[in-house]
């Protein structure tokens, strides 16, 4: 009689271990399982320092003479890069989001291997009990003795195996042959995801050195400004640094309000949102003023543009997808003349940034690294559209 298959899960076990067995499957698999650890093992500055090369002095990371550039010009190129990096996020932000669907997809795979296994086991041992049932009373039925070789499945493929035997005894065996292949099938579900996974955490690493890229190019251009050039670049841009941070614009747009006013901004706003699940939101939008960019992140300590409009509807509770491109089909859309506090409002061609608007032509989002989240006119950026999420 053959080995009984193993039922249960070893602790901290790779994914595939308890699913593959021999031959050259195997193999591809083992190598897939190479894959996920490299892919996963590297950090965000190691492939930083990977990726992106250290500019000269005089040129910047598009090869332009740097030194010749004024601080307008710094500032647009700049910008283009932040807006680059986001672009990228973005893609981060649903590899990420894929790469989490199909880990929890393997876990619930390999958990439903170990309990179909287990019948399989119990199946088995049903038919070895027949077995030697029918060996003390003289002798093995010719299809019982075949399906307790080496190859059962051999036998099993033909539906002339069950016809030769009695009822139970066929009952036995088609429930064998039946959980043989569950369990097969779940197996290859099990290799298939494992794949994808691997793929995903390839997409996951190209994104991540292409953020880091663009966002050590944009520092080392700024770094060529004097601190009072980066100071006036700043107060454009209406963010604030240092002890002021938490302060925001509630005003002019160039960061003249302060937290002192928001109470009264944030009843107005509620008040005017379209539903109580959009007020919810926009007073979460408020709450959030001042904490840092932070690409990839959904907080509580920091967020990306996206990250902070989940957030906020999460609060309002509806749960909004993770990116900016699925955002954007979270709920109708909306003209920009019939703007509400709470509608999500996106920007540029692609779609690569978005914000919440809190009424008044104004929305509250995570701006880029360096910029706390905070208030800004919709008309900063290209406005592409908006959406109610519902």
């Amino acid at each position: 009689m053959t080995a009984t298959v193993a039922s249960h899960r070893k602790p901290r076990q790779h994914p595939l271990a308890s699913l593959t067995g021999g031959g050259s499957r195997s193999a591809r698999t083992a190598r897939t399982a190479a894959t996920l650890a490299l892919a996963g093992a590297a950090p965000a500055f190691g492939l930083a320092q990977a990726a992106a090369a250290p500019l000269t002095p005089d040129f910047d990371a598009a090869g332009h003479a740097a030194h010749r550039l004024t601080p307008a010009q710094v500032k647009n190129r700049v910008d283009a890069l932040y807006q680059e990096a986001e672009v990228a996020t973005q893609s981060y932000n649903g590899a990420k989001d894929s790469a989490d669907t199909a880990r929890e997809e393997l876990s619930r795979l390999q958990d439903e291997a170990a309990r179909r296994t287990g019948k399989l086991n119990a199946a088995r041992a049903e038919l070895g009990a027949m077995a030697a049932g029918q060996y003390r009373s003289g002798g093995i039925d010719p299809t019982v003795r075949l399906l307790l070789s080496a190859d059962p499945q051999r036998y099993l493929d033909g539906a002339a195996v069950l016809e030769r035997t009695g009822s139970h005894q066929a009952t036995a065996v088609a429930g064998y042959a039946r959980r043989l292949g569950s369990v097969r099938q779940v197996r290859q579900r099990a290799e298939d995801t494992v794949e994808r996974l691997a793929d995903t955490e390839a997409q996951l690493k190209k994104h991540r050195v292409t953020v880091v890229h663009k966002l050590d190019a944009a520092e080392q251009l700024l770094s060529r400004l004097t601190a009072e050039q980066r100071q006036r670049m700043t107060a454009r841009d209406g963010a604030r640094s240092g002890p002021g941070r938490g302060r925001t614009d509630h005003g002019d747009g160039n960061g003249g309000g302060t937290l002192s006013r928001l109470p009264g901004a944030v009843g107005a706003a509620a008040a005017q949102a379209p539903n109580p699940r959009a007020a919810r939101a926009v007073s979460f939008a408020y709450s959030a003023l001042g904490k840092p960019y932070v690409w990839g992140a959904t907080g509580p300590a920091g967020y990306d543009c996206s990250g902070l409009t989940q957030a906020a509807w999460k609060a309002g509770g509806v749960a909004l997808p993770r990116t900016t491109y699925t955002q954007i089909s979270s709920g109708p859309r909306v003209a920009r003349s019939q703007l509400a506090p709470g509608d999500l409002v996106f920007f540029y061609s692609g779609i690569s940034h978005v914000g919440i608007y809190v009424g008044d032509g104004r929305m509250i989002h995570a701006p880029h690294p360096g910029a706390p989240v905070r208030i800004a006119p919709i008309d900063q950026m290209p406005f592409a559209a908006a959406t109610r999420p519902a």
